[in-house]
């Protein structure tokens, strides 16, 4: 029985890989234009000035137009062909124009980079519905909105790229981290759900989980319960050398499972081997969950309900 369980394991990965091999194809991103969400710090931006250097045409969403203007010129500089669009993700309104705005401009789309995000750190207890709501609408909603929006305009040019980054909180659940773990769990199944049936279009839908990335975003990230504390596990994680990477590196694998439409990239490895370990034995990684919380900060008093900034919390050192 095992071995027939083995066998044909086996079998459906062989085939599998022989499939995937057969209708993916790598693509050059000259010329092609590129949507970014988030695109005007951080990883996003990254992304962009890699992009820019295979001499994509980049578009970049963003709410705050102060970093959108820095963004492009530094992109410009570098020699990018680049359109700024400020944007709230949160209103579909908004999203509805901006893709368009990008067809006019450019003549069309050929890949989306779904990258916005936010983080909410903190225990349950400081947590509402309004921070579930609001992960949801920009880690689901948001990307659901422009994809289903940027679908016709891909398909007039005969097919695309999609690429939605979720995260391995998406794979796996972290404590003080249940608003994002929740939106992005919703993200990864999107994803992985679009992909067979829009390949009959020639769209390709890499869904990327990475775990913790230096790119400054526990700034950017908002703490709840006791703020100080929350802070200080949150950034010593995200700057330990093996269990995050470097915003360049990540960028360079995800713009590379783009081009060859990989189903799926997880980086590093040291969040492939979780996940897997998640997946092999999940009642293992429950308990062990259990611990890592039993570590972190308590719940802290009334005032923890209020969100503050890393920026903030830095500021106040």
């Amino acid at each position: 029985m095992k071995r027939s369980l083995v066998l044909t394991l086996g079998g459906l990965a062989l085939a599998g890989c022989m499939i995937s091999r057969a209708t993916r194809r790598t693509c050059s991103f000259a010329h092609k234009v590129v949507l970014i969400t988030g695109g005007s710090r951080g990883l996003g931006l990254v992304l962009a000035r890699q992009l820019c250097a295979e001499d994509a045409r980049v578009a970049l969403l963003a709410r705050d137009p102060d970093e959108l203007a820095r963004a492009r010129e530094d992109l410009v500089q570098r020699g990018g062909e680049v359109l700024t669009i400020s944007c709230d993700l949160l209103e579909r309104e908004q999203i509805d124009a901006a893709v368009q705005k990008i067809a006019d401009h450019f003549g069309g789309l050929d890949v989306v980079i779904n990258n916005a995000g936010i983080i909410e750190v903190g225990p349950l207890e400081h947590m509402q519905r309004e921070d579930f709501e609001r992960a949801m609408n920009l880690h689901f909603w948001a990307p659901f909105n422009l994809i289903m929006k940027a679908l016709p305009h891909l398909r007039r040019r005969g097919g695309g790229r999609i690429v939605n980054i979720a995260s391995i909180g998406g794979k796996m659940a972290v404590p003080h981290l249940a608003p994002y773990c929740a939106s992005k769990f919703a993200l990864v199944g999107l994803s992985d759900a679009l992909r067979a049936e829009l390949a009959r279009d020639r769209i390709h839908v890499t869904t990327v989980t990475p775990g913790m990335m230096r790119t400054g975003s526990q700034g950017n990230a908002k703490f709840k319960g006791d703020h100080r504390a929350e802070y200080t596990w949150f950034s010593l994680s995200a700057a330990l050398p093996f269990v995050s990477i470097k915003a360049e590196r990540a960028a360079a694998q995800i713009i590379s499972a783009c081009r060859h439409g990989s189903p799926s990239l997880t980086i590093p490895l040291t969040a492939r081997a979780t996940i897997l370990g998640n997946a092999l034995f999940p009642n293992i990684a429950g308990n062990m969950m259990k611990v890592v919380n039993a570590v972190l900060p308590p719940p802290g008093n009334p005032h923890g309900d209020a969100s503050r900034s890393g920026w903030e919390l830095r500021r106040h050192e």
